[in-house]
């Protein structure tokens, strides 16, 4: 018969607690259900009711999201204190007692109570006497571990590493499934304190590979939403994404806490209605992210408000008006006075083309009926105004002069005349203008977004016509508003009504005609995230942009029109970017922008790639220039990179071979080669493993991806493939190396025609 453990009883103890937890949870998400069930079964007698009932309904359904993402993992920690014999617990949410006591029942990670579970240490203990990490499978509490922070251990005073290291490591040796899961758990010091720093301002996150970046950005976002709730739920929240693959591979982690009001999405989708993924070359790209495009977008703007070259003539109820060079600058001098915005000003063009041609016709009619002498009054001058605004030459011309036009519009017209290009990039190099010329039809590209950004804040919206609309709507409401409120007021007024009838409230007495018909208005029900992402000019309460190092001057144009307070979080690697246009510092890239109004944090512990994968990627960030060194990994697997060679006719199929060894092992895998060879090597893989993914879900099997498409992403198993093209292909070529060589948590291969560069030396031949 064997010794009791004291652990059994521990674990017992624990899972009551917990199984405590979980009954709380259940009794909150049932009454959450219930006012659910009580606001959809309303039915609200006007507009304004159904607003504030489908805001409830959305509010309960966001709070039942929360309850049950929180249901997994509910508690993961305890802090025992020096000055309190209740111990605390630590989870994905708040809960407390029935009857409030002091204490609650469980402490929302993102709380100031449970900072001390993620930053204490034998050093500095916070008043920390133990910390206990929980394992739960479900709703069973299935081990726990605990670290003593009691200096009176002399081998613990000596040590302050990393909090909860066995939990740590656990998390990190475990095999991925294709979507980031959160790290709520396993938060290290280093991460709390950019995760709990304050919002206001421009905060830069610079770390390497498996620093954790991102889900330090993510975690950010949760801390934020939660601890300015209020302020965030009416402005939103956006985070800014390389690519959708991106995208998706993050998209479960704000949900797992609890978080669902945010707006996700990339460069390309960051333009409502717009789909904006196609690719192009980098050359290309670049040339499109310069400063110079202000100019270049402003110019394009100003020569569609034309002058004419030579005099037009228009026939208006058979009648010929000339319209002459000096009428047309007239029209444009006019116009421009009118609004510094195109779309704005178009009303004012249209109407002196108008009055210019009306004038004109009424000195016409002078001449041919009266001899020369035009005795016309102003009310015969306004009819024949009224006429010729019907005519369809008269709106021709003034579409001629100055067109209506989208962002859409003007940046296509502009990309596929030689002509417009031209006169709107005077003093660029002919290679350069060459490169912006495209076909009428070619696919938006996500650098074409900042231009057409660019393009509506100098267009605006003639919005006159949707204005007169709505003037007119408004109209009509207050008209049948005041004929209610006269028949109520009427049925009042009989001889057979009393004093004390008369003295009654009737709906004539609270309200006028305006408030009566403001009720009948159609209220947005939306949620702030759904406005927000449908919006192009909406601002935002705080930003984060991961992966920023990549971004432009045009389109950190674009990100900080959304955010005029500059309450950022921006994420990245400057030793990771691989584009013309991205950062090689951070100094270099903001300043322009912000200048020193900006902060630097660096995360200096690579929790993801092992140290034997560190030290080849090393080699290569050292031999691509970069001043940043590589950061530390805190495990070591054992197993070494490898590399294979093979001739150019047997690459691809020794590719799609090593990708099926590999596919064998337990997680994830991803075969990252360069864009020339993109295709041939994904339809190879295919072939070998009938379950690879060709449209960038990582849930699915195998991926095949280029370095730039591997961006911000993890997998167990990687394969790269041509080393030497990647760093040809590239235009940062070392740093796309880098990225891909550094995508792997436990295993890499390198499969190469012709000889390894020298800075892969280092790698275990085959």
């Amino acid at each position: 018969m064997r010794d009791p453990d004291p652990q059994d009883a521990e674990l017992a103890a624990e899972q009551a607690y917990v199984g405590g937890l979980h009954r709380r949870l259940d009794e909150l998400r049932a009454r959450t259900v219930a006012r659910l069930s009580d606001a959809l079964a309303l039915v609200p007698h006007n507009p304004q009711a159904i607003g504030e009932r489908d805001a409830a309904v959305e509010l309960h359904a966001q709070r039942i999201v929360a309850l049950d993402a929180a249901d997994h993992g509910l508690c993961f920690g305890r802090l025992d204190r020096h000055d309190a014999e209740v111990p605390r617990y630590i989870g994905r949410i708040g809960l407390n007692t029935e009857d409030g006591r002091e204490e609650p029942l469980l402490v929302d990670w993102r709380a100031p109570a449970a900072q001390p579970f993620y930053t204490a240490t034998p050093l500095h203990d916070l008043g920390v006497r133990r910390r206990r990490h929980l394992r739960t499978r479900g709703r069973t509490v299935v081990g726990l571990t605990d670290e003593t922070l009691d200096l009176s251990d002399p081998d613990l005073a000596q040590r302050s590493g990393l909090a909860g290291e066995s939990v740590l490591l656990a998390a990190l040796n475990a095999t991925r499934t294709g979507r980031m899961s959160d790290i709520v758990r396993t938060i290290q010091a280093e991460q709390d304190r950019i995760i709990r720093a304050d919002h206001r301002g421009v905060l830069v996150v610079q770390g390497g590979p498996g620093t954790g970046k991102t889900a330090v950005a993510l975690h950010r976002a949760a801390y934020l939403l939660y601890t300015h709730r209020e302020r965030l739920a009416r402005s939103g929240l956006l985070i800014v994404g390389p690519s959708p693959t991106f995208l998706g591979y993050i998209a479960d982690v704000l949900p797992s806490l609890g978080e669902t009001g945010v707006v996700l999405t990339d460069l390309g989708g960051l333009r409502p209605g717009l789909d904006a993924h196609a690719q192009e070359a980098p050359k290309v790209a670049e040339v499109k992210g310069r400063p110079a495009m202000v100019r270049v977008v402003a110019t394009a703007v100003r020569d569609r408000q034309a002058v004419l070259d030579k005099p037009v003539v228009l026939t208006v109820d058979g009648t010929p008006i000339r319209f002459a060079k000096a009428d047309a600058a007239q029209v444009r001098s006019r116009a421009r006075g009118a609004s510094r915005l195109h779309n704005e000003a178009r009303p004012a063009a249209v109407r002196a083309v108008i009055d210019i041609v009306a004038r004109k016709y009424a000195d016409k009619l002078g001449e041919n009926v009266l001899g020369g002498a035009n005795l016309m009054g102003p009310e015969d001058v306004a009819a024949l105004r009224r006429e010729v605004a019907t005519e369809p030459a008269v709106h021709a011309l003034a579409d001629r002069l100055w067109p209506r036009l989208t962002a859409e519009r003007l940046i296509g017209e502009l990309f596929s005349s030689r002509r417009r290009l031209e006169s709107a990039t005077k003093g660029w190099s002919g290679t350069d203008r060459e490169l912006l010329l495209r076909p009428a039809s070619a696919p938006w590209t996500p650098a074409d977004v900042p231009l057409l950004e660019e393009a509506d804040e100098l267009l605006g919206v003639d919005d006159s016509a949707e204005r007169d609309r709505e003037r007119r709507e408004r109209q009509r409401r207050l008209r049948h508003a005041q004929e209610t409120l006269d028949l109520l007021h009427g049925s009042r007024s009989t001889d057979w009504e009393t004093e004390d009838e008369s003295e009654e409230l009737s709906a004539g007495d609270l309200l006028d005609a305006e408030g009566l018909a403001g009720r009948h208005e159609e209220r947005d029900s939306r949620s702030t995230a759904q406005r927000a992402a449908a919006d192009r000019t909406w601002t935002y309460g705080h930003v984060i942009v991961d992966e920023a190092q990549e971004l432009s001057s045009m389109a950190w144009r674009v990100l900080l029109r959304r955010i005029p307070t500059r309450s950022m979080t921006l994420v990245g690697d400057v030793a990771q970017t691989s584009t013309l246009a991205g950062a090689t510092s951070w100094r270099e890239v903001l300043e322009p922008h912000l200048g020193s109004t900006w902060r630097l944090e660096e995360l200096t512990v690579n929790y993801r790639t092992p140290a034997e994968i560190m030290a080849v990627a090393a080699d290569v960030l050292a031999a691509g220039g970069a001043a940043a060194s590589a950061a530390e990994s805190v495990r070591s697997t054992g197993e070494l990179p490898w590399s294979h060679q093979v001739t150019e006719d047997g690459f691809t199929g020794a590719v799609a071979a090593a990708a099926a060894e590999y596919d064998a092992e337990d997680g994830t895998l991803a075969v990252i080669v360069p864009f020339s060879r993109l295709d041939a090597v994904t339809a190879a893989v295919r072939q070998a493993l009938p379950s690879a993914s060709g449209d960038g879900d990582l849930t699915s099997g195998p991926v095949v991806l280029t370095p730039e498409g591997s961006k911000g992403l993890e997998f167990d198993s990687v394969l790269v493939g041509d080393p030497v093209g990647i760093i040809a292909d590239g235009v940062r070529g070392h740093n796309d190396l880098y990225v891909a060589l550094t995508r792997a948590t436990q295993r890499l291969g390198v499969v190469h025609p012709g000889e390894l560069p020298p800075e892969l030396k280092g790698l275990d031949p085959r």
